[in-house]
């Protein structure tokens, strides 16, 4: 099938927070936004038609969530990772950061150090330091403009009160896709340490050419059974309104606290769209995404030659992988703040403020490239125009 990846769909009015909360966030709604990790395009046909059909019948009463989700959840990661996942292993869950929040509560307790590794997605902090543990800095460092996990610096720190580590894989926002040696190495001090991972692999399916998304807990059994694994059809498809995800936890230990907190919070619900917009997905979408990676990723190819040829002293590596850019302007702003202010106020763009990913951050912006091509160039050419006005 065709799918029109540059057609301009209206979203303002539509209670959409990328376009309609930009006042709130920004001061002004004078902005394009290139903020929240979502697309600016229409979900698949197999989706549309699967949520039209249950809003069609005319009682929205309580769901069962049914084998058919889960097979097809199972098939998906088969089919597109190689990763044979167990029934027994899967559970419902209605988000990846609720999720999270949750593997924290259950499979840790108050006062223990859980590691992250920023510059990372801001909820990796709240998740921990919310709930009562302490956050622990990996932060990663760049090598010839790339960005790598710093092993010797987690091993320096990890002792008897660091308890997990949240991965995330592909990793937001460098857009690095770990390669299977790196997460070898990583698993290994794991395993020595004892340290239980979650890895959220939300992205796992927006990759790039010439790279590959191995999932965490395929690398043996032995780290298989300490890890829990976040994935959802959300970002891939663009649903992540529906609010439905799925944890992989191989371990019956593991996975009985996981479980037993879920059911303590709650949580064990399934969303009456969301399990049918998912289960479409996996069904029905995978033409759909293989025709919308080469899309974002000439849109990755396109951004970073903009950027070389007409922003000077701004800085972005192509992504590996997600949707994501982070686009390095310390060559030109010293002050943060400075930076905040120039793109909102003078280049008229809402990105994400890199502080916010941890103070790693200071000096960097996130970009969301997954919207048409041309509003795409329309809000790098104002980041480019303000950057000459301003000498």
């Amino acid at each position: 099938m065709n799918y029109d990846f540059d057609a301009i769909i209206e979203r303002r009015g539509t209670g959409c927070e990328k376009w309609d909360d930009l006042a709130a966030v920004f001061g002004t709604d004078d902005v394009l936004p290139f903020w929240v990790a979502d697309m600016d395009f229409a979900a698949a046909p197999g989706i549309l038609a699967a949520v039209r059909a249950k809003a069609a019948h005319p009682v929205y009463g309580y769901h069962v969530k049914e084998e058919s989700f889960f097979a097809a959840a199972m098939d998906w990661e088969r089919r597109r990772h190689g990763w044979e996942v167990g029934r027994s292993w899967l559970v419902n869950t209605p988000g990846v950061v609720s999720s999270l929040g949750a593997a924290v509560l259950a499979l840790t307790d108050p006062g223990d150090k859980i590691v992250i590794q920023p510059p990372v997605y801001p909820p990796f902090f709240s998740c921990v330091t919310r709930n009562g543990r302490q956050v622990v800095e990996n932060p990663l460092r760049q090598r010839g403009g790339r960005w790598e996990m710093d092993l010797d610096d987690l091993e320096s720190k990890l002792g008897p009160d660091v308890k997990m580590l949240v991965l995330c894989s592909p990793h937001n926002p460098v857009g690095r896709v770990w390669t299977r040696d790196e997460l070898l190495a990583l698993g290994e001090i794991c395993l020595r340490h004892d340290i239980t991972v979650v890895a959220d692999e939300i992205h796992c399916d927006l990759v790039f050419s010439g790279h590959r998304h191995v999932p965490f807990a395929t690398l043996g059994p032995e780290l298989a059974a300490r890890t829990v694994t976040f994935f959802s059809p959300s970002k891939t498809f663009n649903i992540a309104g529906t609010y439905t995800s799925l944890a992989v936890v191989p371990d019956p230990g593991r996975r009985a606290k996981y479980g037993a907190l879920l059911a303590g919070l709650g949580m064990t619900s399934g969303n009456l769209f969301g399990l049918a917009a998912a289960e479409a997905a996996f069904k029905t979408g995978e033409d759909w995404l293989d025709t919308l990676l080469p899309y974002l990723e000439d849109n990755a190819d396109l951004l970073a030659a903009f950027v070389g040829r007409e922003m000077p002293g701004i800085k972005v590596a192509k992504p590996e992988g997600t949707y994501l850019a982070w686009l390095d302007f310390r060559g030109r702003f010293a002050d943060h703040a400075a930076l905040n202010e120039f793109l909102v106020g003078a280049a008229k763009v809402g990105l994400n403020d890199g502080l916010s990913f941890g103070h790693q951050g200071k000096g960097f912006a996130r970009f969301n490239f997954a919207c048409p091509r041309a509003l795409m160039l329309e809000g790098l050419s104002r980041i480019a125009a303000a950057l000459k006005m301003r000498g």
